[in-house]
């Protein structure tokens, strides 16, 4: 909710600065006028994308804790370590929770609002800036990082799904277990999983998960 929140305030503000005319000089097209404006001023994007790289962090860091407890023994009730019918042999998904600790943790860094900070340029004409540029080449990172982060969860829930057979999940688990596994396989015995990763990060980025769920359950609020 309170990320939620904090996405829709950055949906309006992205909405008026795309609606806005702050150039300089503007352009006025009817008057066949150029005018100097020194109003034009990104501070309201700076924060804006702050806020969405703070809102999507705690998407990641709420999705690593439940990886965690359905890797650990002794907090997946009955669950195989680590998601792997072989323990010893094989590691299962303890490499890919590390992943997403450390894409939780990188996360942490890139949270910082780059908008606290200014710093003066063209001999001071620029006496105080936005750091917005900054601001958005941290927010995508953070969103790509996520959209891993949460891609880990997927596939561990659909390791842990199977593992619980005969129980049937819900209508909506189904369709998202079914539609991670035409993109990976289950994981019997070790094997690199970065490109299984990036395909479910990818149908994340695209939507086209979030498309199979809704198929099944209708639209998600």
């Amino acid at each position: 909710g309170a990320s939620r929140d904090l996405l829709a305030y950055a949906v309006r503000t992205i909405a008026v600065e795309l609606n806005a005319a702050t150039d300089n000089p503007l352009v006025l097209v009817e008057q066949g006028e150029l005018v100097s404006n020194g109003n034009f001023h990104g501070q309201p994007l700076a924060f804006a994308l702050d806020a969405v790289a703070m809102a999507v962090s705690e998407f990641a860091s709420i999705s690593e804790r439940r990886v965690e407890r359905l890797t650990n023994p002794s907090l997946s009730d009955g669950l195989p370590a680590f998601l792997t019918p072989d323990g010893g042999l094989n590691s299962g998904f303890m490499i890919p929770q590390y992943v997403a600790a450390s894409l939780v943790s990188e996360n942490k860094v890139l949270a910082h609002p780059a908008s606290v900070d200014s710093i003066p340029t063209s001999a001071g004409q620029e006496d105080h800036v936005s750091m917005g540029n900054a601001s958005a080449l941290k927010c995508w990172q953070v969103l790509a990082n996520v959209e891993r982060a949460l891609a880990i969860e997927l596939l561990a829930a659909a390791q842990g799904v199977e593992f619980l057979a005969p129980l049937e999940p819900g209508g909506g688990t189904r369709a998202a277990h079914d539609f991670v596994r035409t993109l990976s396989p289950a994981l019997v015995e070790d094997r690199p999983l970065a490109a299984d990763i990036e395909r479910v990060a990818t149908s994340i980025y695209s939507g086209d998960l979030v498309a199979a769920v809704e198929a099944e359950v209708g639209e998600l609020a």
